[in-house]
C-alpha cells in the first residue's frame, strides 16, 4: 500500500506513515539499498523487521530519497544528506519516518495490553488513577512513546527511563504534555505532541530551550 497518512506536527516537522501491506520481496524490489543497509537487513531474523526497514527506505523515496541520503552515526542515530532532522520507528504494519528543521524524536506503538502491565516498571502508576481500562492502556502507552522520543533525541548510554525520564501530569484530550530528562547532573525539558494514528499512538518529542 502506498504512503498512508501525513502528519504536520508543526510548520518545520512533518510525520509520514506507510501502512505495510507488501512482502519483504515486493519491497525489496522496490527500493535501492547500499552495502550496508543490504547488510543490516540480511542480518535481520524477523520478517516483520525486514518489512519495516524496508518500508522506511519507501517513505523516503516518497519524499525524494534514497537510502544513500540516510546515514547512522555510531550510536545509531539517524542522518539525512541534506542536514535535515530524521526520526524513525515502526511497529507492526506501520513504519513511520519524521522529518523537520528542528531536532526531534519519535516513537510508534501498538495499543496493547502488554504496555498496561509493564508499565510499573517504566512509569509512575499515579499517572493511570481513575481511568478505564482501556484509557489506562493509551496513557502507559503515550508514557513509553514519551521516554523513547527523549531516548532517541539524547541517545547516550545509561539512560533510564524510569530513574531519568520524567513526565508531568497531563490530560489524554489535550494530545501534549511535557516532560524532563534528569541525568548526567543536568536537567532538561521537552514539550511532547502525540496523536492516535489508526490502533496506535504516535508520539513526538522537541527539546526546549
Amino acid at each position: 500500500m502506498p504512503l498512508h497518512k501525513i502528519l504536520h506536527i508543526n510548520e518545520n516537522t512533518t510525520a509520514y506513515f506507510w501502512h505495510i501491506t507488501e512482502d519483504v520481496t515486493w519491497l525489496f524490489r522496490a527500493v535501492s539499498l547500499r552495502d550496508t543497509s543490504l547488510f543490516r537487513l540480511e542480518g535481520m531474523k524477523s520478517e516483520e523487521h525486514q518489512r519495516g526497514f524496508l518500508a522506511v527506505r519507501m517513505l523516503l523515496q516518497h519524499l525524494g530519497y534514497t537510502d544513500y541520503d540516510l546515514t547512522y552515526d555510531e550510536a545509531g542515530k539517524p542522518h539525512l544528506s541534506d542536514g535535515k532532522h530524521i526520526s524513525i520507528s515502526h511497529s507492526h504494519e506501520f513504519s513511520c519516518i519524521c522529518i523537520s528543521n528542528k531536532l526531534m524524536g519519535i516513537d510508534l506503538e501498538k495499543l496493547k495490553e502488554k504496555t498496561l502491565k509493564i508499565a510499573p516498571r517504566f512509569m509512575e502508576v499515579k499517572h493511570l488513577e481513575n481511568l478505564s481500562t482501556l484509557e489506562q492502556i493509551e496513557k502507559s502507552t503515550v508514557i513509553w512513546g514519551v521516554k523513547e522520543s527523549i531516548f532517541k533525541i539524547k541517545n547516550e548510554k545509561g539512560i533510564s527511563f524510569p530513574e531519568h525520564i520524567f513526565e508531568a501530569e497531563f490530560d489524554l484530550k489535550n494530545g501534549k504534555c511535557e516532560a524532563e530528562l534528569h541525568f548526567n547532573n543536568q536537567i532538561e525539558n521537552f514539550q511532547i505532541q502525540f496523536y492516535n494514528v489508526e490502533a496506535y499512538i504516535f508520539v513526538c518529542a522537541f527539546p526546549k530551550k
